[in-house]
């Protein structure tokens, strides 16, 4: 419980930083957050990018001003507090959700990672630091389920 705790707390906290931080861009287009550290290492760039949104799909997909092409902080925010909440329900409905829902943010990790490599090719360390997080609280929801009894059949 401890552990799931460090892991969704840290996640919240780097979600809102990029929100912060997609903000300060906003309102000012030459703010440079702490995490630039050179120019192909820059969390400002790939956070004020189209990728930075929606994953980078719901843009292609329903265009820049729909209502879903929201910020990935906030879909990281939503995340980790959907993970520290249900963490705390027993039972196997619980446990496959928190599956379900790290494996999907797995996939997106691995999709915004590949964009970051291949198509920014930058080096957001925020990033890499969500997609570690997202891979351990796939490994712990992983052994939470495996652990969970089986049930009879008859």
């Amino acid at each position: 419980m401890a552990t799931r705790a460090a892991l969704c707390v840290a996640g919240a906290a780097l979600s809102l930083y990029a929100l912060h931080v997609e903000h300060e861009v906003s309102r000012d287009p030459s703010y440079r957050a702490a995490c630039d550290l050179a120019p192909a290492v820059s969390c400002t760039r790939v956070f004020a990018s189209r990728w930075g949104r929606g994953l980078g799909l719901v843009e292609a997909l329903l265009g820049r001003d729909s209502a879903a092409n929201v910020p990935n902080g906030a879909l990281g925010l939503l995340y980790y507090l959907l993970q520290g909440v249900m963490g705390a329900v027993p039972g196997r409905v619980a446990a496959s959700a928190l599956l379900w829902t790290s494996l999907a943010a797995a996939l997106a990790s691995l999709w915004l990672a590949s964009v970051l490599a291949f198509g920014l090719r930058d080096l957001c360390l925020v990033c890499l630091s969500t997609y570690v997080l997202n891979a351990l609280l796939l490994a712990l929801n992983w052994r939470r389920w495996r652990r969970l009894p089986r049930p009879k059949t008859a």
